[in-house]
């Protein structure tokens, strides 16, 4: 069983940015960012494989946010940059079970089994 726990939301203006925290029980292969606004699915922001370090974007953030990973403190980040209104959501920290990659399915949330108790990310105009 790996526990994530999500910190750094809150609200910003439209430009600002923002860094999510996921304080991981224990890294698996595949952990990424997911996001969920108002009567909405939730889908796939950020993804990385931790051990190869390649990472995977959804086209509407790229070249905005950045995830990186904090190996001593087990900690995975979401750097958040640009920030637009459509950013808004709630924000959560998935992982998939060990030791599956994360590859071209890396935004279907259905295939993560470990979820965060997410972090509200609201950006006003």
């Amino acid at each position: 069983q790996v526990q994530l726990v999500e910190s750094g939301g809150g609200s910003v203006q439209v430009g600002g940015s923002l860094r999510l925290s996921c304080a991981a029980s224990a890294y698996t292969t595949c952990m990424g960012w997911f996001r969920q606004a108002p009567g909405k699915e939730r889908g796939g922001v950020a993804a990385r494989n931790t051990g190869l370090g390649r990472t995977y974007y959804a086209d509407s953030v790229k070249g905005r946010f950045s995830i990186s990973q904090d190996n001593a403190n087990k900690t995975l980040y979401l750097q958040m940059n640009s920030l637009k209104p459509e950013d808004t959501a709630m924000y959560y920290c998935a992982a998939k079970s060990f030791p599956t990659g994360c590859g071209l399915t890396w935004h279907r949330s259905t295939d993560y089994a470990y979820w965060g108790q997410g972090t509200q990310v609201t950006v006003s105009s």
